[in-house]
């Protein structure tokens, strides 16, 4: 697995802010870079890709993920990214730009914490249209040579992009409202999940920490979850490991203690319990879809 820390400021478009666009792989991406995002990697970065026509298929945390030309595909910082093997491209626009690039703008959006639990975006064929000009000229604005290149301009542009983006991820859900107060609850235990992932969680304190009472931290995660708190915060972990273990070379002791286990064999019977796998398997299975 290759890790991306730094590479965006190594492809960035922008001298102010932290941002990639291309069009249809027109701009060249220098050598190491394009090393690095030809093989699994982990991202640093939120990556978006629009398709303009065609399919492709990317891998996101060891799941195939194949998108139209009315949808986008989009990875998060931590989760393990494949680009398609194949060498035909089709149409599209493909955007990076990390956490400092969201705090220039004015607005949130709750759909980069991911609550649907999906890497998939599908527009109507108006905001497509809509979006498509927002990233055409966006593009022009970024590689127009000789001229200045506007950071107001620019991050409005890319605003206006991630509020159609943010609107058309929850219609996909009748369940998800942005401006709906336990989704923010939700949203807020997923983050402080991701910021402690080395700890052993206690939901009570994850409760008091969002100013919840466990009952009602519970309710909102199984609402829109489908899980208790701590079957989530469960699976969650055991996906990190899996992540770990398909891409590096670290020992189960050595993984077990930094995902905060203090016992090796416990966290083996719960990754098995989890995954339905015992770690010796998962591990063969890895090596027999390794390139001969």
């Amino acid at each position: 697995m290759q890790e991306t820390e730094g590479l965006l400021n190594k492809i960035k478009h922008h001298d102010r802010v932290p941002i990639t666009l291309n069009e249809n792989c027109s701009i060249a991406i220098p050598d190491d870079a394009l090393d690095v995002l030809l093989q699994p990697h982990r991202l640093s970065f939120f990556y978006f890709v629009f398709l303009d026509g065609g399919s492709e298929t990317y891998t996101i945390d060891m799941e195939d993920v194949t998108i139209s030309d009315n949808q986008a595909v989009f990875g998060l910082p931590n989760q393990i990214f494949c680009n398609p093997t194949t060498t035909h491209h089709s149409e599209n626009y493909k955007l990076g730009f990390d956490e400092n690039a969201l705090a220039l703008l004015p607005n949130a959006f709750p759909f980069l914490l991911n609550p649907l639990n999906t890497n998939i975006i599908t527009f109507d064929p108006t905001a497509k249209n809509r979006i498509k000009s927002v990233f055409s000229n966006l593009f022009q604005l970024l590689h127009a040579a000789g001229k200045p290149q506007h950071t107001d301009v620019i991050l409005a542009h890319l605003n206006t992009l991630l509020t159609e983006f943010n609107s058309a991820y929850f219609a996909q859900s009748e369940l998800y409202q942005p401006a709906n107060p336990k989704l923010a609850k939700y949203i807020a235990f997923k983050l402080a999940v991701e910021q402690q992932l080395n700890l052993q969680h206690d939901v009570q304190s994850l409760a008091a920490q969002l100013s919840m009472s466990t009952n009602s931290l519970y309710n909102v995660v199984k609402t829109y979850s489908g899980q208790s708190p701590k079957e989530w915060i469960t699976n969650r972990i055991m996906l990190e490991a899996q992540r770990q273990l398909q891409y590096s070379d670290v020992s189960v002791k050595e993984l077990s203690y930094s995902l905060g286990f203090t016992d090796p064999g416990y966290f083996s019977r719960l990754f098995k319990k989890s995954t339905g796998k015992n770690i010796s398997a998962f591990l063969r299975e890895k090596q027999d879809l390794s390139p001969k």
